[in-house]
């Protein structure tokens, strides 16, 4: 069994495994090397020969328990027809919103269009650098994919409007519900292909504060996707990102591990949580010298040291870190 499942299916503390979010990406220059000649991103993504490369890049230089799937959370919309791309110095840009074609694409259209996802993940599994190692597969939270549907972009930190908009009732609901259905169906496919741990990224989730609207966008539908996962017999990490009440969220949606991120106090949650806990450290951290990455990194070793940990970021690797700084945190880590 892999350190990480050790962690979540026996409870283990002896050791604190460690992976990072974004750990495949813009930091390395073996990647950038990569991005320079593949400048359409979802190309990239949906390339089965290079996706398996990128993925394992991290593994190749640093002593990681798992590797993490490159691909997006976006590929949901982009699997179900809208259009969506990576703009420069902006980020995501999607097309507009065609109900009816969300309402009647067919389970196999949407798979096949992500097919070199899975095709990706089996040749990624079957490596001999995943061995005794998890090969993590993700999806974005429908609270999340639903932002990005109708918003076109990132939100603004006060992006309430469809919420309280009552004229949008019957769109929001249809699209949460064809969310919810397809979400099943992209984990189900990469399960199938070979990944061994499903992470739900809801990055949006601190968007959602009033109690009638958590239950509706957050807690219901990630309860929904963390109940699928474990049917297929493998576990799911939540990670409800900048969300007020870590606590509740775990009571209501039951992830098999909660992934925080780092406005959240890791000793509340010690006391608070009884589930494996993942993560926390701000990735901000890896931009400064040794003496306070081993500060930082040694604070939440220290605070989870008698309970199931999962050492992580509180949220993904920065595009500046030092590849220098993530391996120099990897050896702290294996050797606390």
């Amino acid at each position: 069994m892999s350190p990480i499942l050790k962690c979540i299916k026996e409870n283990n503390t002896k050791s604190k495994p460690i992976w990072f979010m974004r750990q495949a990406g813009r930091y390395l220059p073996e990647f950038r090397e990569i991005r320079k000649k593949n400048p359409d991103f979802i190309k990239l993504c949906l390339n089965e020969n290079l996706t398996p490369e990128i993925t394992l890049q991290p593994l190749k230089r640093f002593q990681l328990d798992a590797a993490i799937i490159f691909s997006d959370i976006l590929m949901l919309p982009y699997g179900l027809g809208q259009k969506v791309e990576f703009k420069k110095n902006f980020g995501p840009m999607l097309g507009e919103v065609n109900l009816n074609n969300f309402l009647t694409i067919s389970e196999k259209s949407f798979s096949s269009k992500l097919s070199p996802i899975y095709k990706s993940i089996n040749i990624t599994s079957k490596n001999k650098l995943i061995n005794k190692k998890d090969l993590i597969g993700f999806v974005g939270a429908p609270w999340t994919i639903l932002v990005y549907i109708l918003n076109k972009e990132s939100p603004k930190k006060d992006f309430k409007n469809f919420i309280s908009d009552q004229s949008k009732d019957e769109l929001v609901s249809n699209l949460i519900s064809i969310i919810i259905k397809f979400l099943k169906i992209h984990i189900t496919n990469q399960v199938n292909s070979g990944a061994t741990i499903i992470q739900i990224f809801d990055s949006w989730a601190g968007l959602v504060n009033e109690d009638k609207f958590l239950e509706k966008y957050i807690y219901l539908p990630n309860r929904e996707l963390v109940n699928h996962t474990k049917k297929l017999g493998i576990p799911a990490i939540c990670f409800p990102r900048k969300i007020k009440n870590y606590k509740r969220f775990c009571e209501d949606v039951k992830p098999d591990v909660i992934s925080i991120d780092y406005d959240v106090d890791p000793k509340t949650i010690s006391k608070e949580i009884n589930i494996p806990i993942q993560g926390g450290l701000d990735p901000k951290f890896l931009l400064g010298d040794k003496d306070q990455i081993k500060r930082e990194a040694t604070k939440y070793l220290n605070i989870f040291n008698d309970l199931p940990y999962i050492f992580n970021l509180g949220h993904g690797i920065l595009p500046e870190t030092d590849p220098l700084m993530v391996d120099y945190l990897v050896k702290l880590v294996k050797d606390y």
